[in-house]
């Protein structure tokens, strides 16, 4: 079995349900010869044609409302957006047509349309390049919002998400694109979507977290045994787990959320709010949020804007101490 980054893993997925399924096709800027400014998508073209792997000029709008239409027709287009910052200009195709296809078409329709994107900082990028706008898809009913942390999940669930008729943000975590390694078969597999991933066990505090962030937390709970922390990748933000969410913070009385994006209005906070609703009772602290600022992305600052390991460990040491 393949060691794997998520890169490899996404073409990977990209390249085996091209052969599987004709219809598929990708778009987006560079995504033939030049493989995508990360390379995701290298190898495409060659094998595929340009038919199938097609350049499109810089119109993020133009190339989501193409991808509607293809879809709307029969094919099954993977639009890639270079870098989610750049999303803003096809937000109207995507929260008034794309969302809504299927809806307003009484079921006529379908919108078999997976975005790929690249999310989040880390990578000196600046505020133009690092943005983590999430929670104004998982607001939009009608789409799907996925963010793996790992090769594995990344593989499973893109394939998944090319098998299913409903719209799908597809975020990807530049910063870990290489730097999170693992084992990756290398036939079909699928992981399920609306599933989260308990990947360590415990009964101090629950620890949720996505994508880049998933890795900083991992850090902070692996510091500190005492604890006992259970954490969990969501990996499906929206259709969210809260089934396995509540039994965990049902279990722990406790529970710390870490999110990349500014903390007012973000997804922590309705993940929090539903935590409430459901689990009143256990609540043996209030849940904790830790999150960038209210801020735009800082270049220069990046590392003090993250929630990284140490600013994590010292939310969650202070959430194990609380007494009410």
């Amino acid at each position: 079995m393949p060691d794997w980054n998520i890169i490899q893993a996404v073409n990977d997925a990209l390249r085996l349900e091209m052969r599987r399924d004709p219809r598929v096709v990708v778009l987006g800027e560079d995504v033939g010869k030049f493989g995508g400014v990360f390379r995701a998508t290298l190898g495409l073209v060659e094998e595929f044609g340009a038919d199938r792997v097609i350049d499109t000029p810089l119109a993020e709008a133009g190339i989501i409302g193409a991808a509607i239409g293809m879809a709307m027709y029969g094919l099954r287009p993977v639009p890639e957006i270079q870098f989610s910052d750049f999303i803003f200009p096809a937000f109207d195709q995507i929260v008034n047509e794309l969302a809504k296809l299927r809806y307003r078409s009484g079921g006529q329709y379908s919108a078999p349309v997976v975005i790929r994107t690249p999310v989040g900082g880390g990578i000196k990028g600046g505020h133009y390049h690092s943005q983590s706008p999430e929670a104004l898809f998982i607001h939009t009913p009608g789409l799907q919002v996925i963010c793996p942390s790992n090769p594995y999940d990344a593989k499973g669930l893109l394939l998944s998400d090319m098998r299913q008729d409903d719209p799908v943000i597809f975020m990807e975590p530049k910063r870990v694109y290489r730097a999170a390694r693992g084992e990756v078969p290398e036939g079909d597999y699928t992981v399920p979507i609306g599933k989260a991933n308990v990947v360590r066990e415990g009964r101090g505090m629950t620890v949720l977290a996505w994508g880049a962030m998933f890795h900083e937390a991992e850090k902070a709970v692996a510091e500190a045994p005492e604890l006992d922390a259970e954490l969990i990748d969501l990996r499906t933000l929206w259709p969210l787990d809260i089934g396995t969410v509540v039994a965990s913070v049902e279990k722990t009385g406790r529970c710390a959320i870490v999110q990349e994006a500014p903390r007012t209005a973000g997804f922590a906070a309705e993940i929090s709010a539903q935590i409430q609703e459901r689990c009143f009772g256990f609540l043996e602290a209030p849940t904790a949020r830790i999150t960038g600022w209210d801020v735009p992305f800082p270049y220069t600052l990046e590392n003090d804007y993250l929630p990284l390991a140490p600013r994590i460990l010292q939310k969650l040491r202070g959430l194990a101490a609380y007494q009410p």
